[in-house]
Formats: C-alpha cells, structure tokens, sequence
C-alpha cells in the first residue's frame, strides 16, 4: 500500500511545541554588559540569515545601506557583532532594519524581555485575549457563585 502524501495545511500532533513567544534563548543572549548581549545577538542574527538564507554580511552591507538610506560597511556590521568593539554599537534604527533584512525576528523579544514582557506573533493575539476573556469570566462565575450562596445563607 503507497503512502499518502504528507498534509501540508494540518498540523502534526507530535511535533514539537512552538513557542508562542519570540525571542533569543538565555544561552544565546547569555550574561554580561547590555552591549555584550546586543553584539551576540547581532551576530546571532547574521549568522542565521547566513545559514538560513544565503545572506553573507557584504550581501546585508548593501541591502542595509539601501533600506538605511545611509552607507553600511561589512566592517561596520562586524564591528556590530563584535563584543570587543565596545565604541561601535549598533544604533536603533539599524537594529529595526537588520531584523528586517535578516529575517531574524526572535531579535525583537530582546527589548521587552529585559522588562517583563514578550513578544508573540500577531496570530496569537486574538487566543491570547480569548483566555484572558475566559479567566476573567470564571473569576466573575466565582463572584457570583460566592454572592448567591451570602445571599442563601441569610435567608
């Protein structure tokens, strides 16, 4: 009996959990200065647009260049990912356009992460605030349940 091909639309059961939360893991961030971690996930990120994509870092000089509307050396880029290059830092907007250009979006739970918060894909919105909306109405449940029962106790 052949196979049947594979259902490209319907999840698989037993694969691994996806992660609801983008973002860099610990070990890749790692400890240290706020500009150590910056550069490692500079790096991180150029290194997955290599792997992933085919994109070298002369290759990301120019599409950053253009994006940035200002010049973006290679030399730049690796001083970037550089944790020993302590004057270079890569400013803000250069930051945006890299995960943009990389397609490295777990780079963008860096931020928030430092502050308690997370980053979740715009799928995830609406189920998020679906459970939300559910607790909210168990603890009212719970409210009322509570009342109702105050209420038959002093009858």
């Amino acid at each position: 009996m052949a196979r049947r091909p594979r259902d490209l639309h319907t999840r698989d059961l037993f694969a691994d959990i996806e992660s609801v939360a983008v973002g860099y893991d610990e070990v890749i961030v790692g400890k240290g200065p706020l500009s150590s971690k910056i550069a490692r996930i500079v790096s991180r990120a150029t290194q997955d647009a290599r792997e992933d994509f085919g994109i070298t870092r002369a290759m990301l000089s120019v599409s950053l260049s253009e994006r940035l509307g200002r010049p973006v050396s290679e030399d730049t880029i690796e001083k970037w990912a550089s944790e020993a290059a302590e004057g270079n830092r890569i400013p803000l907007d250069a930051f945006v356009a890299l995960i943009g250009e990389t397609k490295s979006y777990e780079a963008l739970g860096f931020i928030p992460s430092m502050f308690g918060f997370a980053v979740v894909e715009a799928r995830y919105v609406d189920l998020i605030e679906e459970v939300q909306v559910e607790n909210q109405i168990e603890l009212l449940q719970s409210r009322r349940a509570t009342l109702s029962a105050k209420r038959r106790a002093r009858s």
